[in-house]
């Protein structure tokens, strides 16, 4: 396995992390004094999860465009 399937891994783990990070917010226990806190802290992690997600994204067609990686699907056949 090279380098760049390390880092996709990696980003995917992270999104993943982040996911069930603001998963744990949104079910805590209801609060009414640190519910705010809470909402907070749960947007912030789901921010951070669009934020990884797009810089794949820009990172994988980055990769593409420069040649690092290849499309491997099956050829359309008309």
């Amino acid at each position: 396995m090279d380098g760049m399937t390390y880092a996709l891994a990696l980003f995917l783990l992270a999104i993943v992390a982040c996911l069930g990070s603001a998963g744990f917010f949104m079910l805590r226990k209801p609060d009414a004094k640190h519910d705010a806190q809470r909402s907070k802290a749960m947007a912030r992690a789901l921010a951070f999860r669009v934020l990884l997600s797009v810089v794949l994204f820009v990172c994988l067609l980055l990769a593409w465009k420069l040649g690092y990686i290849q499309p491997t699907g099956l050829p359309i056949e008309s």
